[in-house]
Order: C-alpha cells, then sequence, then structure tokens
C-alpha cells in the first residue's frame, strides 16, 4: 500500500515470537478453563433442573454440598499442611554461607529461587486439589459414618455393634490412609526443599542435616509412625471383614497371632514415634534409628513370621478342628446377612406312591404352572401387537399375575408395554423433529394369559390393540413416555390452541385401516420433565445434547418440556445413589396406570465373618449374557437386603421409594441422610402391593450363597463333600446358568398354589438334581412373603438334573415321533422352552413348552405347539399340559403328529374374502392355511381388523374339519 504521494506506507513491524507465544499461551489457558467450567455448570445446573422435576432436589443439594465440603476439607488441610512445611522447610535452611556454588543442588536453588513463593503455592495447590479430588469421592462412606446406625448385634470377637464395621471402620480406614498418604508427600516435598537450600548435604558416605532440617524431618517422621499404630489399631478389626483364610473373617491364626501381633506393634510403633520426636532434644539420629530398626524388625518377625509359623505348624495340621468355631462364626454371619438363616429344608424323597390316577389328579389340583415361555413369545408379541413398525417390545418379556373380574385367585400373566423404537422409522422418517418432537411415546401394554394357548398356538390376549382392550381399565391413557426403549430425549409440550404432533393412536390401529377418524396425536401435559421454553435452558441443553436444533427449531417453545434420563432403572439409580438396583425390572398396571417396578438393594462388604461375593458373578446367568437382564456391577459385597421397592410412572416419569424392609440398620442409615426420600411402607397401596414380587437377582445371589451354605455343621462345611451347583440352561450351548423361573406352584405343604420363584441344584461334578430350591413371592401374602425352602433329595436318588432331563426329551420316541415333520421341514424350526421344575405328588414334575416357528422368513413367529411333561423315567407330550400328563402318566396316548401340509412352506394366496365350499376335511385345511397366510400379510401391513377376520375364519375352517372327522367324514 501507499499513501497519497505515492511512497510506500509504513506498514507495523509484526510482534517478535517471544511476544506471540506469551499471548498465545494464556489465550489457550482461558479458553480452556473456559469450556472446562462451561460444561461443568452445564452439567451441575441441568442437573439440578432434572432432580427439581422428579422432586428429589434435598438428594442433589445434599450430595453436592456434601462432596463440596469434603472436597474444600481435604483440599484445604492438605495444601495448608504441605505449604506450611514448605515455609518451614525455607525458615530453617542453611546460613547462605554454608551454601557451596560447587554443589549439586545448586542448579536447582538457581532455577528456584526467582519463583519460589509462586513454586510453593502451586505445589500445594496441586496437591490440595488432587487431595480433594479424592476425598469428594469417598462421600458415601462419610455419610453412612457421620448417621451410622447400630445393628444390635455384636460380632463374637471384640463384642462391638456391627455398625462400626459397616459405617465407622471405612471411613476410619480412609482417614487414617490419607493422613499418612499426606505426611509421606510432606516429607518427601520437605526433604527436597531443605535438601535445594542446603539443610540436607551429602557428606562423604551419608547425609548431613541442619538443625532445623532435623528437627522438621524427624517431626514429621515421627507423626507418619503414630499414624501407623493407628492403623495396626483398626487392622484387627478389618481382619474381621478380610478375605483369604479358609472362610472370610479372621480365622485361628487371626484370632492367636495377627490380632495379638497387632497390639505389639501399637506399642512398638508408639515407641518409636516417641524416638523420632525425642530428636528435638537429642541431636542424634541414633534412638530414631533404633526405633524404626526395631519397628521394621517387629513388623516382620512379629507380624510376619509369627503368624506363618502358627499357620505352618500349629493350625494347617489340625485345620478342621482348629478352624471350627471360626468356620461356625462364617457360617452364621453369611447366612444372617445374605438373608438366608431361616431358610427351611426338609428331605423330600422325589418318589410317589400314588397310583398314576392320583398322581394326575394331584397334579390337577396343584399345578397352576405358567406354559408361555417369556424369552421366547416376544416375537408373536411384536408381530401380532406391534401396530406399527415404530412400536416394540423387549425380547424378554415380564412375568407378572393379575386377580380379574370374578377370579377367586390371581394368574400368571406374561406381560410388556409396547414402546416407541425409533430404528423402526423409515429412514426418510429420520428427521430431527420426527425422532424428537413427534415419535416421543408408546402406547399401552400388551398382556397374555401364561397358561393358555390360542388355537394355533398363539397367545391368548389379556391386555392388547390401540386404544387398549382386554381385561385391564385404565384412568388415564396409558402412553408409555418413560421406558426401557425410549429415546435419548424428546420434547413435548405446545402452545395452547395448537394442533397436537406427538404420534398417538396411529390411523388403523383400532379399527378399518382405511379409516383416518380414530387416528390421534398428543399433547404431553404430565408433571415430568424440564421446561426449556426460556433461551438460557435451551442453550444448556442444546450444549448438553450438542444439538443447536434445541434453540434453533421453533417447536421449542415457551411450553415445551425435555424429557431425559428415561429409562426407570436409571431414574431410580440417579435419585438414589446408594442403591444397587435390580437388573430386571418390570411393567405393571396399577390403580389404573401403567408404572414400572424396580427392586433396589441395600448392600455392605464390611459385615464382621460374613464370606464376600462378586454380584455380577453370582447374578450371571443365560438372562444376562444374552442382555435380557441388566447385569449387576461386579462388586464384592458380603451384607444384602432388598430394603426398597421402587415405582416409575410411565406417563410423568415419577419416582417414588419405599422402604420394604423395615430392619435393615443400611436403609435407616441412608434415610438419615436424605429424610425425605423413602416414604414408608404403609404407604404402599393395596393395589401396587399385589405386583410386588421376590427379586429375581437377590434370589440369584442366595441361591449362589446356598450352594454351600445350605450346611450348616462347621466339620461337614469343611469338608466340602456336600457343595451344590446351579446347572448349566440345558436350552444355552454357552455353558450359561440356568435362570430361575418365575411361576405359580404349590409346595408340599401347601394346598393353594402361590406365585413363587424357583431353581434347582446340583451336586458338585455330578449332573442328576440335589434339591429344589423356592422363594414365596406374593409380596400381598405378607405372613409368608420371602420364605425360603429347599427340598434336599437324598443322595442315593437318582432323580435327573434339567440336562439329564432335556436329553431324555430329546430320545424319547413319542416325542421325537411328534416332532419328526418339523424336523425334516426346511422351512421350520423347533424351539424348547424354560424346563420348569415342579413339586408334585411326592415327586418332581418337569414341564418344558416346544415352539413351533413355521418359517424362518422375516414376520414369522414361534407359536406354542406342545408341551412336554416328564415324571421320573416317564414323557409325555400334548397340545395341552392336561394331555402330555396323561400320557406321561400313561392313561391316554400322546399327541399325533399333525398333518405334514401344515409344515410345508404356505401355498400361494388363495380367495380368502370368498366363502368357502370345500365340503373335505383336506380342502377345509388347505383353506385355512390360505387364511393363515393371508392373515399374516395384512399383520404386516398394521391392517388388524383383517388380520383378526383371516384368523377367525381360520379358526372356523379348521373347526368344521374336526367336525368331519370326528364324525367319521
Amino acid at each position: 500500500m501507499s499513501d497519497i504521494f505515492g511512497a510506500p506506507r509504513p506498514q507495523p513491524a509484526a510482534p517478535p515470537p517471544d511476544r506471540r507465544r506469551r499471548v498465545l499461551v494464556p489465550t489457550l489457558i482461558t479458553l480452556a478453563a473456559l469450556v472446562v467450567l462451561g460444561s461443568v455448570f452445564t452439567n451441575v445446573w441441568t442437573n439440578r433442573l432434572w432432580f427439581r422435576s422428579v422432586d428429589f432436589s434435598d438428594v442433589y443439594s445434599t450430595v453436592i454440598w456434601t462432596r463440596v465440603g469434603l472436597f474444600a476439607a481435604f483440599a484445604v488441610v492438605f495444601a495448608l499442611f504441605v505449604a506450611l512445611n514448605l515455609f518451614l522447610a525455607y525458615r530453617t535452611r542453611a546460613e547462605p554461607h554454608l551454601l557451596r556454588r560447587d554443589d549439586p543442588a545448586a542448579r536447582y536453588r538457581f532455577a528456584l529461587t526467582p519463583v519460589r513463593k509462586a513454586a510453593f503455592i502451586v505445589v500445594a495447590v496441586i496437591l490440595g486439589i488432587f487431595a480433594g479430588v479424592v476425598g469428594q469421592s469417598r462421600w458415601e462412606t462419610f455419610q453412612q459414618w457421620w448417621h451410622g446406625t447400630d445393628y444390635g448385634t455384636e460380632d463374637p470377637h471384640f463384642g462391638i455393634d456391627h455398625g462400626f464395621y459397616v459405617f465407622d471402620l471405612p471411613w476410619l480406614s480412609f482417614i487414617a490412609s490419607f493422613a499418612f498418604t499426606m505426611v509421606v508427600i510432606t516429607i518427601v516435598v520437605t526433604a527436597f526443599v531443605q535438601y535445594v537450600y542446603g539443610g540436607i548435604r551429602f557428606a562423604g558416605r551419608g547425609l548431613s542435616f541442619t538443625r532445623g532440617a532435623q528437627i522438621q524431618i524427624a517431626v514429621l517422621a515421627g507423626v507418619a509412625v503414630l499414624i501407623k499404630a493407628f492403623q495396626y489399631w483398626l487392622d484387627r478389626f478389618n481382619l474381621l471383614v478380610g478375605a483369604g483364610g479358609v472362610v472370610d473373617g479372621a480365622t485361628y491364626t487371626d484370632a492367636n497371632a495377627r490380632i495379638p501381633s497387632k497390639n505389639i506393634m501399637i506399642a512398638v510403633a508408639i515407641i518409636c514415634a516417641l524416638l523420632f520426636f525425642s530428636t528435638i532434644i537429642a541431636r542424634s539420629w541414633t534412638l530414631p534409628a533404633i526405633g524404626l530398626g526395631g519397628l521394621i524388625l517387629s513388623s516382620v518377625l512379629i507380624g510376619g513370621l509369627w503368624p506363618a509359623f502358627m499357620q505352618q505348624f500349629q493350625v494347617s495340621p489340625s485345620e478342621a478342628d482348629r478352624e471350627e468355631s471360626y468356620i461356625a462364626r462364617n457360617i452364621e454371619a453369611t447366612r444372617d446377612a445374605y438373608g438366608v438363616s431361616d431358610v427351611e429344608t426338609r428331605p423330600y424323597s422325589a418318589a410317589t406312591e400314588l397310583s398314576p390316577e392320583e398322581l394326575n389328579a394331584s397334579a390337577e389340583s396343584r399345578v397352576s404352572s405358567r406354559l408361555i415361555d417369556p424369552t421366547l413369545v416376544s416375537p408373536a408379541f411384536q408381530q401380532l401387537q406391534q401396530v406399527r413398525g415404530y412400536y416394540t417390545v423387549n425380547e424378554t418379556l415380564d412375568v407378572d399375575r393379575y386377580r380379574f373380574d370374578g377370579e377367586d385367585q390371581p394368574r400368571d400373566v406374561i406381560i410388556a408395554a409396547r414402546e416407541v423404537d425409533l430404528d423402526g422409522l423409515q429412514s426418510s422418517q429420520r428427521t430431527w423433529s420426527n425422532d424428537h418432537t413427534v415419535y416421543t411415546h408408546g402406547y399401552g401394554v400388551i398382556a397374555a394369559y401364561g397358561n393358555e394357548r390360542g388355537p394355533q398356538g398363539e397367545p391368548v390376549w389379556a391386555a392388547r390393540d390401540i386404544p387398549p382392550t382386554g381385561e385391564f381399565e385404565f384412568d388415564v391413557p396409558p402412553r408409555i413416555y418413560f421406558g426401557e426403549k425410549s429415546p435419548e430425549y424428546s420434547i413435548v409440550g405446545r402452545p395452547e390452541g395448537a394442533e397436537p404432533i406427538e404420534v398417538d393412536i396411529p390411523r388403523g390401529a383400532g379399527g378399518d385401516s382405511d379409516d383416518p377418524e380414530n387416528a390421534t396425536a398428543n399433547t404431553y401435559d404430565g408433571e415430568g420433565g424440564v421446561p426449556v421454553g426460556n433461551m438460557f435452558n435451551k442453550v444448556l441443553y442444546a450444549l448438553k445434547f450438542a444439538e443447536p436444533n434445541i434453540v434453533l427449531s421453533d417447536r421449542v417453545n415457551e411450553e415445551s418440556k425435555i424429557l431425559y434420563d428415561r429409562h426407570p432403572r436409571d431414574r431410580v439409580q440417579k435419585v438414589a445413589p446408594w442403591l444397587t438396583v435390580d437388573g430386571d425390572i418390570y411393567p405393571a398396571v396399577v390403580d389404573g396406570r401403567v408404572v414400572w417396578i424396580v427392586d433396589g438393594y441395600t448392600t455392605s462388604n464390611s459385615y464382621p465373618y460374613s464370606q464376600h461375593r462378586s454380584l455380577r458373578e453370582a447374578t450371571s446367568d443365560t438372562l444376562t449374557q444374552t442382555a435380557a437382564q441388566m447385569a449387576l456391577p461386579t462388586d464384592q459385597v458380603n451384607y444384602m437386603r432388598n430394603s426398597v421397592k421402587a415405582v416409575v410412572d410411565a406417563y410423568d416419569g415419577t419416582v417414588d421409594l419405599y422402604q420394604w424392609d423395615e430392619e435393615d440398620p443400611v436403609l435407616k442409615t441412608w434415610m438419615k441422610v436424605f429424610p425425605d426420600s423413602v416414604q414408608p411402607k404403609s404407604e404402599i397401596s393395596e393395589g401396587l402391593l399385589e405386583h410386588l414380587r421376590y427379586p429375581v437377582d437377590l434370589f440369584k445371589v442366595q441361591r449362589d450363597i446356598l450352594t454351600r451354605y445350605h450346611v450348616t455343621d462347621a466339620q461337614t462345611f469343611y469338608e466340602d463333600g456336600e457343595r451344590w451347583r446351579v446347572p448349566e440352561d440345558p436350552s444355552n450351548n454357552q455353558g450359561a446358568l440356568q435362570p430361575p423361573y418365575y411361576l405359580t406352584m404349590s409346595r408340599p405343604d401347601q394346598e393353594t398354589p402361590q406365585f413363587s420363584l424357583t431353581s434347582v441344584y446340583l451336586p458338585n461334578n455330578r449332573q442328576n438334581l440335589a434339591g429344589f430350591m423356592s422363594v414365596n413371592s406374593e409380596a400381598s401374602d405378607q405372613e409368608n412373603y420371602g420364605k425360603l425352602q429347599i427340598l434336599e433329595l437324598p443322595s442315593e436318588t437318582r432323580v435327573g438334573g434339567p440336562n439329564q432331563i432335556a436329553a431324555q426329551i430329546q430320545a424319547d420316541n413319542q416325542v421325537t415321533q411328534t416332532l419328526l415333520p418339523f424336523e425334516q421341514a426346511t422351512n421350520a424350526r423347533i424351539l424348547r422352552g424354560n424346563l420348569l421344575t415342579l413339586p408334585v405328588g411326592g415327586a418332581l414334575l418337569y414341564v418344558q413348552p416346544v415352539y413351533i416357528q413355521r418359517s424362518v422368513e422375516e414376520g414369522s413367529y414361534p407359536v406354542l405347539q406342545y408341551i412336554i411333561a416328564s415324571f421320573g423315567e416317564d414323557v409325555g407330550i400334548g397340545s395341552t399340559l392336561d394331555e402330555a400328563l396323561r400320557a406321561a402318566l400313561g392313561l391316554e396316548e400322546g399327541a399325533a403328529p399333525p398333518p405334514e401340509e401344515e409344515v410345508e412352506a404356505p401355498p400361494e394366496e388363495g380367495e380368502g374374502d370368498e366363502p368357502a365350499e370345500a365340503q373335505t376335511p383336506e380342502e377345509l385345511l388347505q383353506r385355512a392355511s390360505d387364511l393363515y397366510s393371508q392373515a399374516q400379510e395384512a399383520l404386516q401391513d398394521g391392517d388388524l381388523a383383517t388380520y383378526q377376520r383371516r384368523i377367525n375364519e381360520m379358526a372356523d375352517a379348521i373347526e368344521q374339519a374336526e367336525q368331519q372327522l370326528g364324525g367319521g367324514s
């Protein structure tokens, strides 16, 4: 460029590179700090808004302020302690005339001196921040210590209340460890400063200390040793909750060598600390060195070799006798900690003396078992009741029970929530507006009777369709805004007078698919959700979800709310972070509303003498490995209670926590921490109580514990010859364990069948049955709910286990002949359902449903074709449980194979809507097959009305064919 006279205009000189760097670095640091602070603020503030929306603000504020307080306390204490000692180290530095320029520390001194104050502050602040982060992470441990509750029971060694071990000991151990670490780190940084400024010098072959450095280091070392003495005191109690011996808890060597050695080490450590403090008067390291050497020698000889020699030469040769009383303590404590101390174990011969007729009558009166397998019926629910592609149900459904009008006893029901599934939309429909403002919720529940099958093996519905029809009554439309399949977030709500846009009842869902009159949209008006009508909240959530449309879209208006964290399990875990949540949540219709029921556990790993178990390992089975149920965390616990029943409303997301175990000290402690978060048990309504059940994960843990702890005699326990194991699932080829099953059954001492959770045991290294375990799961029966019972089979009995029975069923000639047409059909699949075990008539009955999937094409689903029953060596198969039982007992012939036409590929589409003119059974069966194909096509198109007409016509055709065959035609 040039000025008006044409002369070049002088350019400003570029800043030197060093100056640019000096400007750039602070700018980048400032931007990074703003990003971090902005992210933290967004997270904290949106969480605050979320907790306010579910009315648990006190929980969030308590957690936040506890963590902030602990961070500040630990950070300040650590930083001030380090800063004070750095200041003292500098004040007690060597005189300048003693410093030499050829000293190796000189270069550090020259570099540190100009920035000494800033460096000391930075070191103290950084160490303080790390300490604060560590301290705030222990907020739960702190709150349990601060609000701890007595158990009212004492440990058998020290006679101290169990509450000390569960609530106090973890916090005291952490404080001791933190303090020791703080002092050791301070010694290191103090020694470095003393070295830099000449307080510590290398002199010949040793170290030389100035008087100030000697006193400071000695005092810090003395404090560290005193803290170590406190840790030795705590170690005595930690031995009672530790692991590693023949059983968990204190063993013979612990009680007679390690605990006495800890007492001696306490005295030695205190003497050692006093010798360090003596350096203040004495100017020699001799006494502290003697004390430290004595402490180290004592820890090796008294703390290490003495227990090792006792274990090797006194305990191991007679371990069974030496450890007997300690094993007995472990057995008692473990059974109490896991809630199995009152399990009823009774002998069961599993051999009946009843005649076949009497056994059949006993089975008919005592067996009310479900036949529908919730792990296999999901495709049928999906295909028959999905209604639209953007609705879905879980791959594994849930078992509940309902008492319908006119029935004396509740019935097992297989139930699923019809949830929204964005993956079911066409690609052209996947826009931000559709995903987050239109397809926002599911609709209704689908339910089938657990012990009934339709004419073609399809479920018999107790609840179906949109709008819902069937046995259930709803006070409000059963919309599912909160569920297991809900989108990450949805924005709902419209201004007054605006047209609703949230898809509610799709066109044709409740009648003729060509009639749009029944199609409706909805505008959410529930209490749940966070308002995002103002710009501040819009920006916050745009940042949280990295989505600018939240700010830019006109669909986000002054009435809008954002729904997120919608999985019921996550919602309960968030409002009660101190709970471990069961992996199997389930929907229920309670008092006219759809809700999710969630079981919550309080746990501890500090219950004295109790055996530790990994939650994930103890609860792992087929369902967790296939992700049908959520796996629990890998936490090691030795105490567990189902202390809370939680309910999440499927429409507005309301979370209610109810106290279930009124005696649990851990729950009482947390109720002190969060006074208004858990409602008393008396607030549980009768309608809700009917649908509460014994939780599956607690049962799995108890089942795992009882594989060994069903033995209560210490000597027998030590010999370990009576150990049991849980069988592998015969329907799984990966070696996963068989899951427990919910079903309605009668125990040997009961006349009325009750809803129960059941499992079986095998002897170790064998496949025959060792025991049958059940628990009463009827929460409304408060007297008997939760009572565990084990039917223990004699060791000489050879009753087959699940895998042996499964092999026996597969080898049975009648079963083989019945299933042969399906085995030979290229387009059919045989799916064997859960193998249920039931005590009947003094024997054990096995029941297994068999599903047939007649086509591998999309849209096909398994149908319940047969029931197999096995009594001892006898196996029967039939289309109903009664037929299978009678066939197994030899009272009548079993099911015959169906005509081969039923399993061939579907014929070409026929004249489905025309009246049937066929008169022969063959023609009627062909017409039924044509109608079945047309019904499936109508179902895929979402035309439920046509589908139902075709199914009814097919059933009429089959009935006519059966009548003609019965008449000899």
